[in-house]
C-alpha cells in the first residue's frame, strides 16, 4: 500500500484500505489460480484445478464424506461428483458407500494418487516457503490468525 503524501495522513479512509486488501486479494487469487492450473496439470495433463483441490483436501485427513468435501471447497455436489468421476477414472481416487450412511460416499486418495499428489504438492509449495522463510513464528501465526478470522462464517 503506498503511503499518503505529507499532510495528507487523514486521506486513508476504512474505504481506502478495504479497496487495497481487494487489490491485494486478486492479484493473490490470480496467482492461485495459475498455480492450482499447472498443479493440476502437472497431476495429469487432462485435471482440472478442482480436482487438484480434491486431493489436497483428501491427503492430510485421508477418507472423507464426499459432502463434507463438496462444502469444504465450497463447490456443488453435482459438480464434485463429475470431478470425483474424473478422478476415480485417473485412478486418484477411490469412492465408496459409507457403511454407516447408506446415503453418503466415502472419498480417499489411492496409493498413486497421494504419490502423484505428494510429488507435485512438494515441488509446489517451495515458492510459498520460500516467501515466509523470514517470517518470525509470531508473524505466521498472525497471518493465519487473520485469514481464519477473515473465512470463518457466522
Amino acid at each position: 500500500m503506498t503511503t499518503p503524501a505529507a499532510g495528507d495522513a487523514g486521506s486513508i479512509t476504512f474505504e481506502s484500505s478495504v479497496l487495497e486488501v481487494e487489490r491485494q486479494f486478486s492479484v493473490m487469487l490470480a496467482a492461485a489460480r495459475r498455480t492450482f492450473k499447472d498443479a493440476a496439470a502437472a497431476v495429469h495433463p487432462s485435471l482440472q484445478p478442482l480436482g487438484y483441490t480434491v486431493l489436497m483436501t483428501l491427503y492430510p485427513g485421508g477418507e472423507r464424506q464426499q459432502g463434507s468435501v463438496a462444502e469444504a471447497l465450497q463447490v456443488d455436489k453435482a459438480l464434485l461428483s463429475r470431478t470425483v468421476s474424473q478422478l476415480e477414472t485417473l485412478g486418484l481416487v477411490v469412492r465408496r458407500a459409507d457403511p454407516s450412511d447408506g446415503r453418503a460416499q466415502l472419498l480417499d486418495l489411492t496409493a498413486e494418487g497421494r504419490v502423484r499428489f505428494e510429488g507435485v504438492h512438494t515441488a509446489k509449495q517451495s515458492p510459498l516457503r520460500d516467501r515466509l522463510r523470514d517470517w518470525s513464528p509470531a508473524e505466521l501465526r498472525n497471518l493465519s490468525d487473520l485469514l481464519h478470522k477473515l473465512t470463518e462464517r457466522d
